[in-house]
Parts: C-alpha cells; sequence; structure tokens
C-alpha cells in the first residue's frame, strides 16, 4: 500500500498513449466473452495478463478495464478511497473482454492463478486489507463449473504438494464499476510505478 501511495504521487509522463492502446486491441471472432479477476492490485493485474496476451497480436483478449466489484449492495459508486478503506468490502479487480475462439476461459483461468499466490487470505505481498483478495466472479454456470474444476487441477499439481491451500473465491459477478481513469493501463503510463512482486509467472 505506501508503494502504491508513492507511485501515485510521483507519476511520471506517459511512455505511451493510452488511447493509441486501446485503439489497437483486437476484435473479435465470434461472441465475445467477458472474465472477471480480483488477485490483489489491479495495475500488476492488468498489466500481466495484457503483457502475455497483447491485444494487438490477437491472442485473444480484446479489452481490459480495472475497478471495483464483490462489494456491499449498500455500497454504490465506490471510489479509491473508500475501496481501500476496506468499508465498502469491493475487490480491485480487472474485467476481460475475451474471444473464446482465440483463448479459453479455462486458460484464463489458470493464467489467473499463475500470476499471483492464491493461498495467502486478503492480501498478497505486503498489501493487506479485503480489497487484495485472491477472487473468481463468475458470468455464467459454466464459467462456475469451468473455474471450480481449473481451481481444483491447480490445488492438486501445485499447491497440495507443498501444503498449501487455495483460498481464492469464486462468486457469481455481480455489479462492477470502472475505476478512476488514472488507474487504467496504469503500468502502460507509469512503467516505473508500483508493481506488487507476487504479479509475476509463478510456473
Amino acid at each position: 500500500m505506501l508503494g502504491r501511495l508513492k507511485s501515485l504521487l510521483s507519476l511520471s509522463g506517459p511512455v505511451i498513449d493510452p488511447s493509441k492502446f486501446r485503439a489497437s486491441m483486437s476484435t473479435a471472432s465470434g461472441q465475445p466473452e467477458i472474465a472477471t479477476f480480483a488477485s490483489g492490485c489491479f495495475w500488476g493485474v492488468e498489466h500481466i495478463f495484457l503483457k502475455h496476451f497483447p491485444p494487438s497480436e490477437n491472442k485473444g483478449i480484446l479489452k481490459t478495464a480495472v475497478g471495483y466489484t464483490g462489494g456491499k449492495e449498500t455500497a454504490s459508486n465506490p471510489d479509491y478511497k473508500s475501496v481501500c478503506s476496506g468499508s465498502t468490502g469491493h475487490a480491485e479487480a480487472v474485467r476481460i473482454e475475451f474471444d473464446p475462439s482465440i483463448v479459453s476461459y479455462d486458460q484464463l483461468v489458470e493464467f489467473f492463478y499463475r500470476t499471483h499466490d492464491p493461498t495467502t487470505l486478503n492480501r498478497q505481498g505486503a498489501d493487506t486489507g479485503t480489497q487484495y483478495r485472491s477472487a473468481i466472479f463468475t458470468h455464467s454456470q459454466t464459467q462456475e463449473e469451468i473455474a471450480k474444476r481449473v481451481t481444483e487441477e491447480v490445488q492438486q499439481k501445485h499447491f497440495t504438494p507443498i501444503g498449501k491451500k487455495i483460498v481464492t473465491e469464486i462468486l457469481p459477478a455481480g455489479k462492477w464499476w470502472d475505476a478512476e481513469d488514472y488507474h487504467q493501463l496504469y503500468l502502460f503510463k507509469n512503467p516505473s510505478g508500483y508493481q506488487c512482486p507476487t504479479h509475476r509467472l509463478h510456473w
């Protein structure tokens, strides 16, 4: 959290024009789907997905947005400050529009697990609080079934052998609020900005 505050206080000039980045995003060959994941600071989550599935290379991700979801029904229109306080119950999350004819939901769920530590409750690295929890917000019964199956596969292959347990929540997707504009594509605009050390490929 402290690292993020320092990054926000010392914003560097944009290295890329984010509007051009969004304009270059590919279009779906079929009916696009939505995947929503939370795994800590949403700057790094969005960054690593786009780094490995760049829309300009037609790898299946069409566009992304960072925002807030999974909070209390009474907490509408959350902002960064209120979410960071923990009072709204929202998670920082990434909403991914993808082309399932190019990249499957199974692949995205497995990649989600590869890129953070799903065994720490309400924490990634030094970032602590419910807003940093690990969660998959599903948009259909099929997504729920896939998420549960892939979770069990990842548990058995990567975490049971080392005596750890995945604590990721798998919940139906609820209301979504885009985060403030300066959060969108943050690490593309500010490559020297704070990035949680757990946001890397773990296998």
